[in-house]
């Protein structure tokens, strides 16, 4: 099963009325999933600009610099000296923040499945792309539900 979540999201913003903000919506949903994985309290921080920006209490340039700095955290993050991927988890979902942060929802979606997979199956899951369809299930249920009652599906799945 192929899921084309980046077809979905480029038919879906067609049609919204503010594309941005389904961007950024649908990449603080997608991180909001995996938060849990989070380990750098600078990159909590950033995403929690980012639900602040949604709630309309921060302005863009508010953003824009959480964006930079989610960017320069998730660069910096030290990863895992172990093999169970967990340390892998928490660097995926820092990159997660960093795209949603900066509109690039597709990314944000892909990181964040990464992180939620390395998480729960370890690195090894990350090589099986079957590991990959519940999260890509849900996050193209997301995508719909947050594009409202108006968008039809387009055959992503």
């Amino acid at each position: 099963m192929v899921i084309d979540l980046s077809a979905e999201l480029r038919a879906t913003e067609a049609h919204a009325s503010d594309p941005e903000r389904l961007r950024l919506a649908f990449g603080h949903a997608c991180v909001q999933r995996i938060r849990h994985l989070l380990e750098d309290p600078g990159v909590i921080r950033c995403f929690e600009i980012l639900t602040a920006h949604l709630a309309g209490r921060i302005d863009r340039v508010g953003l824009a610099h959480a964006a930079t700095e989610a960017a320069a955290l998730a660069n910096h993050h030290q990863g895992s000296k172990s093999l169970d991927g967990v340390g892998h988890a928490a660097v995926s979902a820092s990159y997660a923040v960093a795209n949603a942060l900066s509109g690039r929802a597709s990314q944000a979606a892909d990181y964040a499945a990464y992180a939620m997979v390395y998480g729960s199956g370890g690195y090894g899951a990350v090589c099986d792309p079957e590991s990959f369809i519940p999260e890509k299930l849900w996050q193209l249920a997301t995508l719909r539900e947050l594009a409202g009652p108006h968008h039809g599906a387009h055959g992503a799945a």
